[in-house]
């Protein structure tokens, strides 16, 4: 797990109100659904809280959030290139 991924998923963590070490969380695992247990308004909470701490507007209805949002590794690396903070 990189620095950034760690500190996503130490933010994924607070934001959700998981009730598991954040170090744990595999980068590669689908952050919706059985794994974590997170559901379309987790997802919610979690885009608004990357938003605030990396300056990234993301909108609820984009189209590609599927693909931001499919692991934490693939969110890390969304933030890494759009981040402005």
């Amino acid at each position: 797990m990189t620095v950034l991924e760690l500190e996503i998923a130490e933010l994924i963590v607070k934001a959700v109100d998981l009730d598991l070490p954040a170090a744990t969380i595999d980068p590669e695992a689908p952050l919706y659904g059985d794994v974590l247990g997170l559901d379309s308004i987790d997802i919610l909470e979690i885009a608004v809280v990357v938003s605030k701490v990396y300056g990234i507007e993301m909108n609820s209805e984009g189209a590609d959030n599927a693909k931001i949002f499919a692991t934490l590794r693939k969110l890390a690396l969304y933030v890494a290139e759009n981040r402005t903070t």
